[in-house]
């Protein structure tokens, strides 16, 4: 049996709604959603004669006899162009097996009663205050107690279906431990009207977006603009960092109050133009001033930090975020037209790390 051709490969990776690529013997299907993967396996001449559902073992050893023998019965294993569907097909040498093999769908998440601080809610959309430390929508490792799951118990069943099943309603979000203004659609229509909002970010004067952040040091400027493209780390794919070939992003901001303490920390406001992920905390750490209690790009500054009073590193300790607050959101109300604007107070954390840390020293 001859290997696929690549109009063939083509035509079938296009019926899983996907396109392929091959490291080393293993095609993941890139533009599929995270839907599949494909494995394409050459029968040697050892493995010649083998039933299809006893070739699985020393080939794909990380996929259960069960699961191997489902997909035979459903049409997912093929050679050539022909569908193997009779788990005692025996294998050839140099026959080329292909593997289709969906990802598991992962169930709807369910409601749960999660205390949510309501700005503005009508039939289209609902505003909340975000708190720090909520995970935004369900993903590897938070699959319960993220907003998504506290807005299904509050919305019911507006929320079916919009937007996808794992981020219903939502069309923005802030980091799990930045707290602030998020609004989420209810329909679909106002999912379109906002999304089309937010891909826009900001350039047509519909949606305003302002942060108050604390970062290490006095900023020689009392106002400026990063215009810095991101993309993600080279090494570290958590992370975001400047780069020539990354997306634009540009990040205005305004210093407020500079702190009599160590490290001279600065209360600035940031307005963002673009809304890239991690964008003011990369920006603000590129230009030399990170966020406090940024772990993951505030780590120049840890030696600063140490220099505080005991009671204030104690405060900066128990802050256990990086202090960043969505402290406004302004947008076009997607089915009235009325601008809207809606602000959040810093919240009490931020406010009592703020106060240990203008003690004079």
């Amino acid at each position: 049996m001859v290997p696929l051709s690549s109009t063939a490969r083509a035509k079938w990776a296009r019926s899983c709604k996907t396109t392929c690529q091959k490291p080393r013997g293993l095609l993941k299907l890139s533009t599929m959603s995270q839907v599949a993967q494909i494995h394409e396996l050459e029968v040697t001449p050892e493995e010649a004669g083998a039933r299809l559902d006893k070739f699985r073992p020393a080939r794909l050893p990380q996929v259960s006899r069960a699961r191997f023998q489902a997909l035979i019965e459903a049409g997912q294993i093929r050679s050539g162009a022909t569908a193997l569907t009779i788990a005692k097909h025996k294998v050839k040498a140099g026959e080329i097996i292909v593997v289709n093999m969906p990802e598991a769908q992962a169930a709807a998440p369910e409601g749960e009663a999660i205390p949510l601080d309501v700005l503005f809610e009508d039939e289209h959309l609902i505003v909340i205050n975000k708190p720090a430390g909520l995970v935004v929508h369900p993903a590897a490792g938070n699959w319960t107690g993220t907003l998504v799951n506290a807005l299904i118990a509050h919305c019911g069943e507006s929320l079916s279906g919009v937007g996808g099943v794992k981020r219903p309603g939502i069309v923005h979000r802030l980091d799990k431990d930045t707290s602030g203004v998020m609004v989420v659609a209810k329909n679909d229509a106002a999912h379109q009207g906002l999304s089309e909002q937010f891909a826009s970010h900001g350039l047509d004067g519909r949606l305003q977006r302002a942060y108050r952040a604390l970062v290490w040091g006095r900023p020689e400027r009392p106002r400026g603009t990063v215009n810095a493209p991101l993309a993600r780390h080279s090494t570290n794919r958590l992370k975001m960092a400047v780069t020539r070939s990354g997306k634009q992003a540009v990040t205005h901001w305004e210093a407020l109050e500079t702190l009599a303490c160590v490290g001279d920390p600065t209360l600035i406001d940031c307005f963002l133009e673009t809304g890239r992920t991690h964008q003011i905390r990369v920006h603000m750490a590129h230009i030399g001033h990170p966020l406090l209690g940024d772990a993951t790009y505030g780590k120049g500054f840890a030696a600063t930090g140490r220099k505080l009073s005991p009671d204030q590193q104690e405060a900066l300790a128990q802050f256990g975020r990086q202090a960043l607050h969505a402290w406004l959101l302004g947008f076009e109300h997607p089915a009235t037209g009325q601008p809207m604007e809606f602000e959040a107070p810093l919240p009490q954390d931020f406010e009592t790390l703020l106060a240990k840390l203008n003690r004079t020293l």
